[in-house]
């Protein structure tokens, strides 16, 4: 097992919360299984195996692949329900020969194996629906079919494809400005960006999404929501509605894509406030109860119950393959028009690749970000969720395939872990494809 190397105080605090830079740092996914280390094991566990949120330690690596898994035993949640609808059946066609799928890695020199990406990417746990059944199915460390993980970003999706209900119903105008809806926020940097500007994060913004500690914005943001313990004597804001109107603008609206997850809090509180609703509520009522989920789900929340809805979304991965799937099928399922298929058909068509150049993601040329949704305009169609430390829900419409991933990478950025995931899951599409093919 590799061992940690020798770091300044500082570093090593910022890597605690943050997580290092480079996955070179720390032992490999075999190492670092959270069972055979025993976390939280025990009545108490010993002294250095508990984790705690106060500290740090609970999002710390490598132990947070054990409470990736448990999150709601470190913070306050509220439930996603998922009300009384029977839950909808995932038929089973199970595949022996996924595992030995073969792909160049993206800047690599020699080809890897599926089974062996599981393990370079930490995963946590993967299912792969083809044609609305269940071909491959596994778990891995503190994971296991029951059990509920976070999502990180991806849970910006779901909030993005509300959002494009609400403006397909009329309920939000995509041209209008936040301030319209939100006057709170008409004197920060949100004010003068339209609706659409947000939810395809072109806002032009004082605000840098850094996950290594070195972004005092950032380190602002998740202090004042609660995702991180605040430090002694921090006198900033405690609650989301209190921190968003502290955010100046810096440059124009509306020219470049810029990652930034508050433009999400601005967009769920644009929910809450046309719908007079809880975010998490809402998400219940138009989604999650209606997808034949197989549990409730539920999000972070700050202190004053506010939902952090830009990363904290914690379900079952078989609930969040069923979301994939119905997004494949242009908001369908069994009979049942859930999300309206205008809806669909637009986030797939995505939004401007020029704006999204501008960002320079070396790992998707060519894509664009819409509506929270990462849009690839690849020959396949594929579009995707995704979040940090390797959550995903990737679509391919044309292979008829649904991939959702939960994942415990040392890596945070996607940037980092892609090129052993995305080209998998294109030779995953086209092994399956072949197999199809009459």
């Amino acid at each position: 097992m590799r061992t940690i190397r020798t770091l300044p105080w500082l570093t090593v605090a910022i890597s605690c919360l943050f997580g290092p830079a480079s996955a070179d740092e720390l032992a490999d996914a075999r190492a670092t299984d959270p069972i055979a280390l025993q976390w939280m094991v025990g009545n108490p566990p010993p002294p250095d195996k508990i984790l705690r949120y106060e500290d740090g330690s609970f999002y710390a690596f490598p132990q947070r692949r054990w409470s990736l898994s448990h999150w709601r035993e470190f913070v306050p949640t509220i439930n996603v329900e998922r009300g009384n609808t029977p839950t909808r059946s995932l038929a089973r066609a199970e595949r022996s020969d996924l595992d030995a799928v073969t792909f160049m890695p993206i800047g690599g020199t020699q080809p890897m194996t599926w089974a062996d990406s599981l393990v370079a990417n930490y995963t946590d746990g993967i299912v792969i629906l083809h044609r609305g059944r269940i071909v491959y199915e596994r778990y891995f460390g503190a994971l296991s079919a029951e059990r509920p993980h976070i999502a990180f970003s991806v849970t910006k999706s779901f909030f993005g494809t509300l959002a494009a209900m609400l403006i397909a119903e009329g309920k939000l105008d995509p041209h209008a400005p936040v301030a319209r809806y939100i006057p709170e926020l008409a004197a920060s940097g949100f004010g003068d960006a339209t609706v659409q500007q947000v939810l395809d994060m072109t806002t032009a913004i004082d605000f840098t999404e850094n996950y290594l500690g070195e972004s005092p914005s950032m380190l602002a943001y998740r202090n004042a929501t609660g995702f991180s313990p605040s430090p002694a004597g921090y006198g900033g804001p405690r609650t989301i509605y209190s921190f968003l109107p502290t955010i100046a603008k810096n440059g124009e609206h509306g020219h470049a894509f810029k990652y930034r997850t508050p433009n999400v809090d601005v967009a769920s509180w644009l929910i809450a406030r046309v719908t007079a609703r809880n975010p998490a509520a809402v998400l219940s009522e138009r989604i999650w109860s209606r997808l034949g989920a197989e549990d409730d789900a539920f999000l972070q929340i700050d202190k004053q119950g506010v939902p952090l809805t830009g990363s904290t979304l914690n379900a079952r991965l078989r609930d969040f393959a069923r979301f994939g799937e119905l997004m494949r099928l242009n908001g369908r399922v069994d009979g049942k028009q859930i999300i309206p298929a205008a809806v669909v058909e637009d986030i797939r068509r995505g939004a401007s690749p020029e704006a999204f150049k501008k960002a320079q993601y070396a790992t998707l040329p060519g894509w664009s970000y819409h509506d929270f949704w990462w849009v690839s305009h690849d020959d396949h169609g594929v579009f995707m969720a995704r979040g940090i430390h390797g959550q995903a829900i990737y679509v391919d419409p044309k292979a008829e395939m649904v991939i959702a991933r939960f994942a415990s990478n040392p890596i945070a950025g996607n940037a980092g872990i892609d090129p052993k995931s995305l080209p998998a899951y294109r030779a995953i599409a086209e092994k399956l494809m072949e197999k199809a093919r009459p």
